[in-house]
């Protein structure tokens, strides 16, 4: 069953006529009813065009937490071939928040790194809900020492609200585990191509994207902050989170404008979630291009290349 969210109801309506209206086609023939159909599909589709042409950045973070989007691992099952997943940090653990591994993409061994939500309650307890503890950081770290040692491009999934703020994971060094793989990223002298899918949470999403390249979904969003908690650190008023939201700058147009992220990827008409073959496929096209711009460079300038694109964002803005 389809999940429509708050903005989508006009949309949930005509196409719950047109359910309603093919059931009755299938059971009455008799009854004439194709060219209504017809001209009810059409009205949705132009509704859907119109709404989605003018997005809030409120309700871009809607679609970007549907929770019927894909996730890490829909989109590793769509490009990457012979994936090998890789667990535990050899410090403290494994840690679900955080999926990678190695495998084939379009014919070329990559390491492939993502957050990972979860698609229902079971998954989504044991991902943690995609906010990883220090142990996924110093995974993402490990993993990407290999990709250095075997010069094999790395590819990033960003979907977290933000790392896991509890005491367990603070008491374990979470600020130094996300500074620890931050600077990995950093320092790496193989392409990093980072892709947000969804959430762009904070630290959390910045310690596996800081990237020669990034892209973002077109309904994706990457902040310093949720909308939730910059209103109850701005305003002591989490409410205000439709507010806080329109003023953070946190879309996909929005960053590219600021020169934070390179590149915007297309989704399907209605999010990714209503065709997520073909999201996965402009996902693929795009880190493809990206992957191609780096080609033939040494470590060294692909270094540079990292470190100057970060610093001229402050230069900037």
């Amino acid at each position: 069953m389809r999940t429509y969210l708050d903005f989508e109801k006009p949309i949930a309506e005509l196409e719950s006529k047109v359910a309603e209206l093919r059931m009755l086609s299938d059971s009455e023939s008799s009854v004439p009813i194709t060219d209504e159909i017809t001209r009810l599909q059409q009205k949705a589709q132009q509704l859907m065009v119109g709404t989605y042409a003018k997005l809030t950045p409120w309700q871009k973070t809607q679609v970007a937490r549907h929770p019927n989007r894909p996730h890490t691992a829909d989109y590793v099952a769509a490009f990457i071939e012979d994936f090998t997943p890789m667990s535990g940090d050899r410090y403290f653990g494994e840690d679900a928040a955080i999926m990678g591994g190695m495998g084939s993409f379009r014919g070329r061994s990559v390491v492939v790194l993502g957050h990972e939500k979860g698609s229902d309650t079971e998954t989504r307890l044991k991902h943690n809900f995609g906010m990883a503890k220090p142990e996924g950081y110093r995974k993402a770290v490990r993993l990407m020492d290999l990709a250095d040692r075997f010069n094999m491009p790395v590819i990033t999934l960003v979907d977290t609200a933000g790392a896991y703020p509890g005491i367990d994971a603070e008491e374990r060094g979470q600020a130094e585990a996300i500074a620890r793989s931050t600077d990995r990223c950093l320092a790496l002298g193989v392409p990093l191509i980072s892709v947000v899918i969804g959430e762009g949470g904070s630290g959390g999403a910045v310690a596996i994207a800081t990237a020669n390249k990034i892209l973002m979904l077109e309904h994706a969003i990457y902040t310093v902050a949720s909308p939730e908690a910059a209103a109850s650190i701005l305003w002591k008023d989490a409410t205000r989170n439709v507010e806080a939201a329109t003023n953070m700058k946190i879309t996909a147009q929005d960053l590219l404008q600021l020169k934070v992220i390179d590149g915007i990827v297309p989704e399907p008409m209605g999010g990714a979630h209503r065709d997520p073959e073909k999201a996965a496929k402009n996902i693929g096209d795009g880190i493809a291009k990206a992957l191609g711009e780096l080609d033939g460079k040494t470590p060294e300038e692909i270094r540079r290349q990292r470190q100057d694109r970060f610093l001229e964002i402050g230069r900037s803005i």
